[in-house]
């Protein structure tokens, strides 16, 4: 079991809106550790393999959006309701709970910025992961890269249109709207696994 170090989880309430709360956010990296692992348990017995070889980064990115909207939802007690997948926003609040806003969910591997494929303000939180090796144990670099996903960094927040950098050329490979500097700088942490932080500083 890949429990979250708990030193990783920020307490200050402050930083958690929307109706989310440490818990929530723990719970819900915790799950996507735990589902990535019982996913690649069958593969590695059979074709000695691991799910993160086996499909594209931007899927994989893709996947664990995908597992942290569902890991959401199961540990906020009908908090937030899940989406449909590729649905707009990933997240929705259920209207019992006053506190509650709509969320949308980006995921990015190492530290790029997390983008999208059209600029949406509003409320975020953007998962940045990283792969390490079995162990745990991150190096940073891209040849260095391991086979099994680790959130290091979760942020909670509110963005703006100025906050992302959107392009549209033609003959691109087509619309994204990436999260600039001034927008992740909006966002606030509330995990970070300094252990697995592919930033030369951290934070």
């Amino acid at each position: 079991m890949r429990t979250p170090a708990q030193d990783a989880l920020r307490r200050e309430l402050e930083h958690y809106k929307f109706g989310l709360t440490e818990k929530i956010v723990g719970e819900a990296v915790e799950y996507v550790h735990s589902t990535l692992d019982s996913i690649d348990a069958p593969l590695q017995a059979a074709a000695d393999t691991r799910l993160s070889q086996l499909v594209e980064l931007a899927n994989l990115s893709a996947i664990i959006g995908n597992l942290f909207r569902v890991g959401i939802c199961k540990s906020s007690d009908g908090i937030f309701l899940p989406n449909a997948p590729h649905t707009y926003p990933d997240l929705l609040a259920n209207k019992d709970y006053v506190d509650a806003c709509d969320i949308e969910i980006k995921v990015a591997l190492e530290n790029n910025k997390p983008k999208g494929h059209l600029v949406k303000p509003g409320p975020h939180m953007t998962v940045r992961y990283v792969l390490a090796d079995e162990k745990g144990i991150y190096t940073r670099g891209k040849t260095n890269r391991g086979v099994v996903p680790w959130i290091w960094e979760v942020r909670i927040g509110e963005l703006q249109f100025a906050h992302f950098n959107f392009s549209n050329t033609e003959g691109d490979s087509g619309k994204t709207a990436v999260i600039n500097a001034a927008g992740m700088q909006n966002l606030s942490v509330v995990y970070f696994d300094k252990a697995r932080c592919p930033l030369v500083r951290g934070i």
